[in-house]
C-alpha cells in the first residue's frame, strides 16, 4: 500500500505543473493579443488625429477666404466641415474608451490566470502533503481511500480549470457545477464557484454570473479571489446597463482592497464610468 501512495504522488504533480505550463501558455497568448490591438488601436487614433488636424486647416483656409463672393456657399462648407470635425472627435473619444475597455478586459484576464496558475501550484503541494500525512497516521486500507479521494477531487477541479483556460467555457462551467455538487466541503468549493462566474460571464450569461460571484462575496468574502469576484461582478453589472449598480461595486472593491492585483484595473473602469455623462 505504500508503494502505491508512492506511485500516486508524482501522478498529481505531473498533472499540476501541465496544467500550470498550459495556464502560462495562455497568459503569454494574452499578452500577445493584448500588444497587437493595442498597436492597432494606437494606429487607428493616429489616422484620426491626423485626420482632424487636416480639417482645422481646412477651417482656417476658408475663414481667411470669407470675405468676397460666394460667401453663403463657403459659410455652408465650413458649417458642413465643421460637423465633420464634432464627428471625427467623437469617433476618437470612442476609439479610446474602447481601447482603455480593451486593456481593462485583458489585464482582468491577466489577473485571472496568474491566480488561477497559483491556485494550481498550491493544489499540488496539499494534494502531495494529503497524500504524505495519510501515508504517516492513516491505517492501509483507510490511507488508499483517503488518497483515491483526494485524487479524485484535484482531477475533477483540475479538469474544470482547464477547459475554462483553453477557452471551452461551456464545458467548464458543467465541471464546476459538478465539482461542486460532488465536492460541496471542498477547500476548493470557494474557487469552483468562482470559475462557474467566470465561465457564465465569457458565456455571456451576464444575470447568472452576477448571482453566482454575489453568492460567491455572501459565502467567502475573506477569500483571496474576493477582489476578483469583485470584479467579475462589476463586469456582468455594466453588461446589463447598472451602471450605478457597477460604480458601487468597484467603489467598494477599491476601498476594500486598495492593495489587489485587479485594483488597478477597477480604477480605470470607474474612471471610465465616471467620465460618461
Amino acid at each position: 500500500m505504500a508503494l502505491a501512495l508512492g506511485l500516486t504522488v508524482p501522478a498529481v504533480s505531473h498533472a499540476a505543473l501541465f496544467d500550470d505550463g498550459e495556464a502560462r501558455k495562455r497568459i503569454l497568448e494574452l499578452e500577445n493579443k493584448q500588444t497587437s490591438e493595442h498597436d492597432a488601436q494606437q494606429k487607428a487614433i493616429g489616422d484620426l488625429t491626423r485626420t482632424q488636424q487636416s480639417l482645422d486647416k481646412r477651417v482656417q483656409s476658408l475663414e481667411a477666404m470669407l470675405n468676397g463672393k460666394g460667401l453663403l456657399d463657403m459659410q455652408n462648407q465650413l458649417e458642413q466641415i465643421r460637423q465633420d470635425v464634432a464627428q471625427l472627435k467623437g469617433d476618437l473619444e470612442v476609439v479610446n474608451h474602447q481601447l482603455e475597455d480593451m486593456r481593462t478586459k485583458q489585464n482582468a484576464q491577466y489577473t485571472d490566470l496568474d491566480t488561477r496558475v497559483k491556485g494550481l501550484e498550491s493544489l499540488a503541494q496539499q494534494v502531495t502533503g494529503q497524500l504524505g500525512a495519510g501515508a504517516a497516521s492513516a491505517p492501509a486500507n483507510g490511507g488508499d481511500a483517503k488518497a483515491d479521494a483526494s485524487q479524485q477531487e484535484a482531477r475533477a477541479f483540475s479538469e474544470a480549470e482547464s477547459l475554462n483556460q483553453a477557452g471551452k467555457y461551456k464545458e467548464a462551467f458543467a465541471a464546476y457545477d459538478s465539482f461542486l455538487k460532488t465536492y460541496a466541503g471542498s477547500k476548493l468549493a470557494p474557487d469552483a464557484l468562482y470559475g462557474m462566474g467566470y465561465a457564465q460571464f465569457a458565456l455571456k450569461s451576464y444575470k447568472s454570473s452576477v448571482a453566482t460571484q454575489q453568492k460567491f462575496l455572501e459565502s467567502y468574502a475573506s477569500h483571496p479571489l474576493a477582489p476578483n469576484a469583485m470584479l467579475s461582478l462589476a463586469n456582468s453589472q455594466i453588461q446589463l446597463g447598472q451602471i450605478p449598480a457597477a460604480k458601487k461595486t468597484l467603489k467598494e472593491l477599491i476601498a476594500a482592497h486598495p492593495s489587489a492585483e485587479v485594483t488597478p484595473s477597477a480604477q480605470k473602469r470607474l474612471k471610465v464610468l465616471e467620465s460618461i455623462k
